[in-house]
């Protein structure tokens, strides 16, 4: 197992920043660089949960989204995905933090096959630099 950790802080609010991490709806692939609108489909919504697949033609994923407001968490469990199978996940952690929001990120792969558990390997050492790149306009980074 892989895991992969980093923080940064947003000028949105907590509750503004949850509304950020769980839209769905078409305007999702816009506000999301890592996701274009061939490789975006909701599969089921409800009161505090999604299963989506989103992604690019070089990597997509499968998950359900279960996110609890009060508690400030975004959970994302990995059903399927092109890059990595099943398993793992991400969890957003949103602290109030001054005027805006601290968002600790931790993505856990479990890689099955070994071209999977080499890339999961290189994840915490390259991963956080470029992941807090991608997640820096939609989240609305300082």
């Amino acid at each position: 197992m892989s895991v992969t950790r980093f923080s940064l802080t947003s000028s949105l609010d907590r509750d503004a920043l949850m509304d950020v991490l769980t839209d769905f709806s078409s305007a999702r692939p816009a506000a999301w660089s890592s996701i274009d609108e061939e490789h975006f489909r909701v599969h089921g919504l409800g009161a505090g949960w999604a299963e989506v697949t989103e992604g690019t033609a070089q990597a997509w994923e499968r998950a359900r989204y279960e996110w609890d407001r009060a508690a400030g968490t975004v959970t994302i469990t990995t059903h399927d995905s092109k890059v990595f199978g099943p398993g793992g996940g991400w969890l957003f952690q949103l602290t109030p933090e001054g005027r805006g929001t601290r968002v600790d990120v931790r993505l856990t792969r479990t890689p099955a096959k070994l071209g999977q558990r080499i890339l999961a390997g290189l994840l915490p050492l390259v991963g956080p630099a470029s992941l807090k790149k991608s997640f820096a306009a939609p989240l609305q980074a300082v």
